[in-house]
């Protein structure tokens, strides 16, 4: 059986002494980042030579003989920020292998902009019964350990949220335990705005619309922050009460997916979804707050997850006109968006548009080869 890695994330309360540490950290980790970046960038640049990690980490070696300060992160830490760099290089000659008209090549860190260290092996450790996290170089930090870790600990990575807050991920190297399903037999779920999802059952989840919800608060405290002046320390409270609110916002909407995503992997046995390219959908100036705001991608990352472990088959289908065929004599039927009825005049059914949609994904959920090997 092949082994999975799962993620456990937990709360951090550091000092404000440790506070201090990691802040500093974080900031000579970003600059190990930019200096890495600069040297393969350079060496490009003028010899036409690409540099390896193994040479930037050679590199690294004299970079703290140069500058002692380094010396106060420790040393995996510091290699795995090269690592992020040669990550961010491949990801960059990916894109320009696609063809696309911005590859996106990587960018420096600005002051700030670097929010995580990774322990990509040693360096730490986990004490659950008097809710200790260890850190090499930063010491004994208090913690909310709300749940036990199942597996092999590998990593951990302590990451620093817009708004102050602390959290610290550990993954685990664990042996799947599929667990047999005795819930319903299939869904096809489409996602849309009007509702959050329409099942093919009929049933809605409704759209919470979190960033609309506080859109109002958000621009209040986003109108204060632009009366102050740049560089001072009330622009800088300002600024974290920005942040704050938008941490806010993605804490609900990230409990809202999970919940939700738990109920159906609880409940069917196959799950089909649409395989949205939810970029391309953004490019509508009209909807693509909206469609930022329900985050379609998160649910169907977090379904398929789940479903792993729930003993639920998970199925992305082709969306090509879901929406405009007919889920019972399978003819075209031309809708415009604004269309919230399907009206079929060779049939004669008549049904609301997103449950026709979910019918039809959830036939051609059976129809992949993920239901036929059930």
């Amino acid at each position: 059986m092949n082994l999975m890695l799962k993620a456990y994330q937990y709360r951090l309360y550091p000092t404000k002494a440790q506070t201090t540490v990691l802040n500093r950290s974080f900031d000579l980790c970003r600059k190990v980042y930019n200096n890495t970046l600069a040297l393969r960038r350079d060496s490009w640049d003028y010899d036409q030579k690409s540099v390896s990690l193994f040479e930037t980490n050679k590199e690294l070696t004299g970079w703290k003989q140069d500058h002692p300060e380094l010396s106060s992160v420790y040393s995996q830490v510091l290699q795995n920020v090269q690592v992020r760099v040669d990550l961010a290089f491949k990801a960059f000659f990916q894109r320009v292998k696609k063809g696309g008209d911005k590859a996106g090549y990587p960018r420096f860190k600005s002051f700030g902009r670097y929010d995580s260290i990774t322990y990509p092996q040693l360096g730490f450790s986990l004490d659950v019964q008097n809710q200790i996290v260890f850190a090499s170089k930063i010491g004994k930090i208090r913690a909310v350990i709300h749940r036990p870790v199942e597996g092999e600990i590998k990593t951990m990575t302590i990451r620093r949220s817009c708004g102050g807050k602390w959290y610290v991920s550990f993954a685990a190297e664990c042996e799947p335990e599929i667990r047999q399903h005795t819930g319903e037999e299939v869904t096809g779920i489409d996602l849309g705005l009007t509702s959050f999802a329409t099942l093919s059952n009929g049933e809605k989840i409704e759209n919470p619309r979190f960033f609309r919800s506080e859109e109002q608060a958000l621009a209040k405290v986003q109108r204060r922050l632009s009366k102050e002046e740049k560089g001072t320390p009330e622009r800088a409270r300002r600024k974290l009460i920005v942040a704050k609110v938008h941490d806010r916002i993605a804490n609900k909407r990230k409990n809202f997916i999970h919940q939700e995503s738990r109920k159906l992997v609880n409940r069917f046995k196959l799950i089909a979804f649409e395989d949205l390219k939810i970029k391309n959908m953004q490019q509508n100036s009209h909807l693509s707050k909206s469609i930022a705001d329900v985050s379609w991608g998160m649910m169907v990352q977090a379904t398929k997850n789940k479903a792993e472990e729930a003993g639920s088959r998970f199925v992305l289908v082709n969306p090509n006109n879901t929406t405009q065929l007919c889920s019972r004599c399978n003819q075209i039927v031309r809708k415009e968006l604004s269309d919230r009825v399907h009206c079929c005049p060779f049939c004669g059914l008549t049904m609301d548009r997103d449950q026709n949609a979910a019918i039809n994904i959830m036939r051609l959920g059976l129809q992949s080869p993920v239901a036929k090997a059930t």
